[in-house]
């Protein structure tokens, strides 16, 4: 019995370790980017995390643990560059523009964290990509443009789909998990997305809470909503469940 506890005592360090997430640096067309790469064992489902407006922060790292404890994989990509983590408003809405008006870079940086989780060992052949807020939108770009993943979420991101682009391409699942009080992203931009994806015929799932406004999920914000945050939180994991076998 002695040496029973003892063993699971060793295994659950050992796993504890192996969970242990790291920083990961690469290089997109001679761009040095810092992403962070956590992994429970070995072929774990890989979640494609994309950060907010602020750059990939404490944030992203803690909801990539928490993802990494319930047995995924995460890569959560840097879409800004190494060490470009903006503070001030100002900045935030000039690299986000940058890549709203240049959708070809923003998938190319896609692209280029993808190659990198790949490179750390991730099973790219299982995944769905999920974003927060300016994430959720970038997330939704990926989807039109047709990468070949299991599914795309969202939380509270931008809906809006540019002139000229459609879901005619896509593949995988949508699960769109947005506040009702959203005064950024309107329910008429919810409604539209509806139809959209309808018209397209992709599977999708979207669900609205009450009283959630912009950016309900962000711990310590005075935006944050924790009924939201707690329902939509489940209702991803039973996603991954269903969609990442």
């Amino acid at each position: 019995m002695k040496q029973l506890l003892i063993f699971l005592v060793l295994l659950l360090f050992a796993s504890t370790v192996y969970a242990q997430g790291h920083t990961v640096s690469y290089v997109i067309n001679g761009e040095e980017f810092e992403g962070y790469y956590i992994s429970p064992q070995t072929n774990a489902p890989l979640v494609l995390l994309i950060h907010d407006w602020d750059g990939l922060t404490d944030y992203e790292i803690k909801r990539s643990q928490m993802l990494a404890e319930q047995g995924y994989a995460v890569f959560a990509a840097d879409m800004f560059g190494k060490g470009v983590r903006p503070t001030d408003t100002a900045d935030k809405r000039e690299l986000t523009a940058a890549l709203y008006r240049d959708r070809t870079r923003m998938r190319n940086l896609l692209e280029g964290s993808f190659a990198a989780a790949k490179a750390e060992g991730a099973d790219i052949e299982n995944a769905i990509a999920m974003g927060y807020c300016f994430g959720g939108t970038v997330v939704l770009e990926y989807a039109r443009s047709g990468k070949d993943l299991k599914g795309f979420v969202t939380f509270h991101g931008g809906l809006t789909t540019p002139e000229g682009q459609d879901y005619s391409q896509t593949k995988g699942k949508l699960l769109i998990l947005h506040g009702s009080a959203d005064t950024s992203v309107t329910m008429r931009d919810f409604a539209n997305l509806t139809e959209e994806l309808e018209q397209s015929q992709i599977a999708h799932e979207m669900i609205t809470y009450s009283g959630a406004p912009h950016a309900f999920s962000v711990f310590g914000s005075d935006r944050y909503r924790k009924d939201a945050d707690v329902k939509s939180w489940q209702r991803f994991l039973g996603y991954l469940e269903e969609t990442l076998q």
